[in-house]
Formats: structure tokens, sequence, C-alpha cells
């Protein structure tokens, strides 16, 4: 089995869509293995996003995501699982997702859009490690 990491990012609790969405990767049969509801804070935000601490975008990505509460998830399946759970989302911009995705149902804005995936097995590795280290391989 393979595993991979999500964030129902704090728009998705504030709305109401977290169950929403961890159903929709149960449905297509993925399994969670580990689930907390937890505030992120600056540091864990600046270890997630190391690639953007330089960017002009990422004190309002920070902000946005300590702003209240995120569903962290680590979810398992088959091989590539987090190609499966990206498929799901839908594209990252919710006006390009097409409908039946997560983004394309439930998005309105870029800036927040619901959800994160890890986008490859490495990154997924990586980001299991800061948030669920105890879980890390």
């Amino acid at each position: 089995m393979n595993r991979t990491f999500v964030i129902c990012k704090p728009d998705a609790v504030e709305r109401g869509y977290v169950g929403r969405i961890l159903d929709r990767f149960e449905q297509k049969g993925l399994k969670i293995v580990a689930a907390e509801l937890r505030l992120l804070d600056e540091a864990t935000l600046a270890k997630h996003y190391a690639e953007h601490v330089e960017k002009p975008f990422y004190p309002d990505l920070v902000a946005f995501m300590s702003r209240s509460p995120a569903m962290l998830c680590v979810l398992e399946g088959p091989e590539d699982t987090y190609a499966v759970v990206r498929t799901l989302m839908g594209s990252t911009n919710p006006v390009d997702a097409p409908p039946g995705t997560i983004r394309g149902d439930y998005g309105t804005i870029l800036t927040e859009n619901l959800v994160h995936g890890s986008d490859s097995n490495e990154s997924a590795a990586r980001e299991i490690s800061i948030f669920f280290p105890e879980l890390a391989s």
C-alpha cells in the first residue's frame, strides 16, 4: 500500500465540507490511516511551504492557513495514491476544476481552494514526516 498526505484547509473546515471531502476519498477506496484537526503555526507552515517562503504571496498564505483549524490526513491506497487524490481534488483554480471534483463542486476562489494533496510520492513522504512524524518511513 502507498500513502499520501492531505490537508482539508481552513476554508473547508469553516464551510463544513470536511466530511464530504473525506467521503470522496473513502468512496474511491482510499483508507484514512491518520487524521487530526489542528491549528497550524507559522513554524510548521514554513517547513511545509519551504519553496514559497520568499514569494510575495507567502504572508497571505500563512495568514489563511493559520486563521483557523485544518484537518490533516494521511490516506492509504494503491501505488501512486497521490495521483488518485489529486484527480479527485481537481484543478488548483476552482474555476478550471471540472464538476465532480472537490474543487469543481465546492471551490470558489483560487486562494481558498479547500484542499491540499501531495504532488508526488516524495512530497508525500516529506509532508507526512512534518505533520505525522510517527508515520514517517
